[in-house]
């Protein structure tokens, strides 16, 4: 990994769809153990992209969860999660939710699922820009807590400290010591929060290489999503195995009994958000819980990080 100066997560600002595309070269890279070109410029989808999305990675469905039973299980479960926040504003009790994954893998569409029904004065989304000059000398942490949860709040962060575990040392955005500092402190630091009585869940949602590719291709290609498209995501193409080692390192050194990591299989976005959704609500005793309604978890899709061994 390179060295560098501590920076900004620069994928959070995403720059315009010209400026990105402009970036864009041909790649030569390694799939599934061979190599293939990809150019991300070229309307046309390549066909072995489009043969192996949704299976690759281990994906154990063939086929996209169906639209009809999608909808009528997604509002089932928001009908709870309202219940939810009901609970929390009798009770005073605080949830925060961190929503981590690779580039493309689903979480801003999660999260946006998750809070649709709530009430949004006590249900907010972080999802932070660059650090300020002034967040810059501060302690790395700080205007991560500067965005928790008050009381009956309930907080989601669309990417969070774990920047520090990803991207920052895959990019060079971070020095070898101060990523290992970070996975020494991380543990600490949650245990802190669980000790404040805080609700805290650690999501991480999780695609193969071919369906990141696709949905890299959709973004740069739609005249809706391009914005999405940068040039972080251009460099994160060729680094797939890099970003691997930095992932299963974080989780070697970051999940724990007290603070453990769930992740989700993302390739189907229908299922991964009723996953995530049903996680939360059977981990929370709110009143008028229908665990009839929430369901049991689909183990083919949720679970622990040794998910991604199976």
């Amino acid at each position: 990994m390179k060295k560098g100066k501590a920076a900004p997560q620069p994928e959070q600002e995403k720059p315009s769809e010209t400026s990105a595309a402009a970036e864009a070269k041909p790649t030569h890279i390694k799939v599934d153990g061979q190599q293939r070109d990809f150019d991300i410029n070229d309307p046309e989808l390549p066909g072995w992209v489009k043969k192996n999305a949704l299976t690759s990675g281990g994906y154990p469905y063939d086929d996209k969860k169906d639209g009809d039973a999608y909808a009528k299980e997604l509002e089932t479960l928001q009908i709870e999660l309202v219940k939810m926040q009901h609970w929390l504003q009798s009770t005073g009790r605080r949830v925060l939710i961190l929503f981590e994954g690779r580039d493309a893998a689903g979480k801003g569409g999660t999260i946006d699922v998750f809070r649709q029904y709530l009430n949004p004065r006590q249900a907010r989304n972080v999802a932070l820009t660059k650090p300020t000059e002034t967040e810059r000398g501060q302690w790395y942490f700080q205007r991560y807590v500067a965005q928790f949860p008050t009381n009956s709040e309930i907080v989601t962060f669309d990417r969070s400290w774990y920047n520090r575990a990803g991207v920052e040392p895959v990019m060079g955005f971070c020095t070898p010591e101060q990523h290992q500092r970070f996975l020494k402190e991380v543990p600490r630091f949650e245990q802190m929060v669980i000790n404040e009585g805080i609700h805290f869940h650690k999501f991480w949602l999780d695609l193969g290489q071919e369906m990141q590719l696709k949905r890299f291709h959709d973004r740069r290609h739609s005249p809706l999503t391009n914005w999405k498209f940068s040039p972080m995501d251009i460099a994160g193409i060729s680094k797939w195995d890099d970003y691997t080692a930095a992932i299963d390192l974080m989780f070697d050194k970051t999940h724990s009994k007290e603070a453990p990591w769930t992740v989700v299989r993302s390739n189907d976005k229908r299922r991964a958000r009723l996953e995530a959704i049903r996680h939360v609500l059977l981990d929370l005793p709110y009143e008028g819980r229908d665990l009839d309604k929430v369901g049991k978890p689909d183990a083919k899709i949720i679970g622990g990080p040794g998910l991604l061994k199976k």
